[in-house]
């Protein structure tokens, strides 16, 4: 691979920006890939895979660099030369790279690679609080594979179209899909692509969703004339899911504390031809309180760690923090004894998460069942999804019962 200076320099500037001025790296990615508009496919994926892979191991990168946070841009250059030496990538006659010691490098990533927080590029704090709820062995495996690169999923609009008619669709496009066993309305992309560009999906025939993330969905086992409310809506990922799902039938009330979401929820809902969706802005206790009783179904996909998806997010475990933990803990088991008293007699309650923690897990439902908010229901069953047994995100997912 032969390195071109106007990509290495989009690279660092995306770093500089991720590392030193705490911007989300799926932001700036994005960003970076409109800076040139003469870029090819080839050159914004050797844009957006450097940068990630970088910030994905940069705990690694940079102690063989022997550089730390913040970053010059003469260090973020140093970390950059120990990945394309590691890639075995060879160095242009740039100023950057002149006394790179190669065998050096080499030798220091040998070294390291027998400790698992250099290996796998994880902070101190998150390993120890990891392997104290998961274990060694567990915790090793599920990290690697956190580490890895997603593929990328698409979940069928079956409101639209079939998987199958989608499927072609694509394939017309230049794009190839497989079907994912276990997964009704999954199609996984046999090689990364631009999907957001064609026309099947300005048509509303699909959108990305993890694999993983579309389980939750059909957990909660809804039906067409249901009232159903999407707690943590966000987005609306898993709205969509659901009204697809209901055949746009019945209702959903997608609610969030953030305004702004929903407003992208209502564009993709319109993409998608969902009718049956309306939105609430929890900025009050009323919209719930309207609600006790009356859901047949309601879904807590609850805010978390995000340890789950890292494969996404590799930015995330750099910016999560101890105090984060804590106070995330205390939000989700509030989410439970508020949102829990929305569900009806007979109704039930999905919780979950995209972490693979139990302290977020089944110990927040198990702490709930104990509570007076939960002395009605009962647990039906769980999910643990890891990534390493999976292939996709790290999910957790229970199903309550109310008598």
């Amino acid at each position: 691979m032969r390195l071109h200076r106007n990509l290495c320099f989009a690279v660092i500037d995306g770093l500089h920006q991720i590392f030193n001025e705490d911007m989300y790296a799926d932001k700036v990615v994005q960003m970076l890939l409109k800076r040139d508009k003469r870029w090819g496919s080839r050159d914004r994926g050797f844009i957006a895979e450097t940068v990630y892979e970088i910030v994905r191991y940069k705990r690694l990168y940079a102690e063989i660099a022997n550089v730390k946070a913040p970053f010059s841009r003469d260090e973020l250059w140093r970390i950059f030369a120990v990945w394309a030496t590691l890639k075995g990538i060879r160095l242009p006659d740039w100023k950057y790279f002149t006394s790179t010691p190669s065998r050096k490098i080499k030798g220091k990533f040998d070294e390291l690679s027998n400790t698992r927080v250099f290996k796998e590029s994880i902070p101190d704090w998150i390993d120890e609080v990891a392997v104290s709820e998961l274990g060694e062995s567990l915790w090793s495996k599920e990290l690697t594979k956190l580490n890895e690169q997603a593929e990328v999923i698409l979940r069928t609009n079956t409101l639209k179209i079939s998987k199958e008619k989608l499927q072609s669709i694509l394939f017309d496009e230049n794009i190839e899909t497989e079907f994912i066993k276990g997964y009704p309305s999954a199609l996984k992309l046999t090689q990364r692509a631009n999907v957001f560009k064609t026309e099947a999906f300005k048509k509303g025939y699909f959108e990305v969703q993890d694999a993983s993330s579309q389980l939750v969905a059909d957990y909660l086992g809804v039906k067409p004339g249901m009232k159903v409310v999407d707690t943590c809506a966000g987005a609306g990922g898993k709205t969509l899911h659901l009204a697809s799902l209901m055949e746009n039938k019945g209702q959903i009330i997608a609610m969030d504390i953030y305004e702004s979401k929903l407003k992208k929820l209502k564009i993709r809902a319109k993409r998608n031809g969902v009718h049956n969706i309306d939105m609430k802005v929890l900025d009050s206790t009323k919209p719930v309180k309207k609600l006790y009783n009356k859901a047949d179904r309601v879904l807590i996909d609850a805010p978390c760690s995000g340890l789950g998806v890292l494969r996404r997010n590799p930015d995330s475990k750099w910016k999560l923090q101890p105090e984060f933990l804590d106070e995330i803990r205390d939000v989700q088991q509030h989410c439970l004894q508020q949102y829990s008293k929305m569900v009806k007699p007979g109704g039930k309650l999905v919780y979950a998460t995209c972490s693979v923690l139990p302290s977020e897990n089944r110990n927040q439902v198990d702490k709930f069942l104990t509570s007076e908010s939960g002395k009605d229901f009962t647990f039906a069953k769980d999910n643990n999804v890891f990534a390493h047994q999976s292939g996709f995100d790290g999910f957790y997912m229970a199903l309550l019962e109310k008598q």
